[in-house]
Formats: structure tokens, C-alpha cells, sequence
């Protein structure tokens, strides 16, 4: 593992933190019926961890001699609350999945602080991902 890549891999990791945070305050505007409130509230208390996940990757980026991104990742077109809720899971799933890739990478080009820095990223999109789930497990379809 090259700091080059190292350097492109977290800027890919960086436009979906932008994206998640497009994505969650777009759809606490978009949310609509008799569960508004809580799902405004529930997208909403996401966007802090978000915003604090993307500055650390640009800090980092720039900190490795990089620059940091600024195009977010696109945000997935929903329509419905369940439909909203779905995108986030799938996001929240596949943070998941690139941050367990990216602490491996990190390891491999030996940098323990940044390892360990993105296996606590993989626990806040781990939860992120459950509570998703849950809010889904009864959600009428």
C-alpha cells in the first residue's frame, strides 16, 4: 500500500461522508407522515458523527500531503420514508464495509493511529446500520 493510494482510497471515503451528510439532511426534509418527527430527529442525530467522520479523512488527506476531495458521493433518489430509510441502510452498510477495508490498508502501510481510527469509524457505522434496521424490522411496507 502506496501513500498515493492510501491518500485516493480516503478521498473515496471522504465523498461518502459528504454524501451521507447530503443524504441525511435531505431526507429529514423529505420525511413525511405520522413518523416525521422521529425520523427527522433519528436522520438529523446522524449528521454530527458524519460531519466529524469527514473531517478526520480530509485532516488526514492533508496531513498524508493530499487534497482532500470536495464532490460528494451521489445521493440514492427516495420518495418514501421506507425508501429513505433502505438508502441509509445500504449506505451505512457499505461505510461499514470500506472502513473494515480501509484499517486493513492502513495496516498494511503501517499506520497504527489511522488503523485504529477507522475501526472506531466501523463501530459508529455498525450502529448507525443496526438502529436502521430496527427502525426497518416493523416498518409497514
Amino acid at each position: 500500500m502506496d501513500k498515493q493510494t492510501m491518500i485516493d482510497h480516503l478521498n473515496a471515503d471522504l465523498a461518502g461522508e459528504l454524501g451521507a451528510i447530503i443524504q441525511y439532511l435531505t431526507y429529514a426534509a423529505k420525511a413525511n407522515g405520522p413518523f416525521r418527527p422521529q425520523l427527522v430527529q433519528f436522520f438529523m442525530a446522524e449528521v454530527p458523527d458524519e460531519q466529524l467522520h469527514a473531517q478526520f479523512l480530509a485532516n488526514k488527506i492533508v496531513a498524508l500531503g493530499g487534497e482532500p476531495v470536495t464532490q460528494p458521493r451521489a445521493v440514492p433518489a427516495a420518495h418514501t420514508n421506507r425508501e429513505m430509510l433502505e438508502a441509509v441502510l445500504a449506505a451505512e452498510r457499505q461505510a461499514n464495509k470500506d472502513y473494515t477495508r480501509r484499517a486493513e490498508e492502513a495496516g498494511q502501510y503501517g499506520d497504527k493511529g489511522l488503523q485504529v481510527q477507522l475501526e472506531n469509524m466501523v463501530l459508529d457505522e455498525s450502529g448507525h446500520a443496526e438502529e436502521t434496521e430496527r427502525i426497518l424490522r416493523d416498518w409497514p411496507l
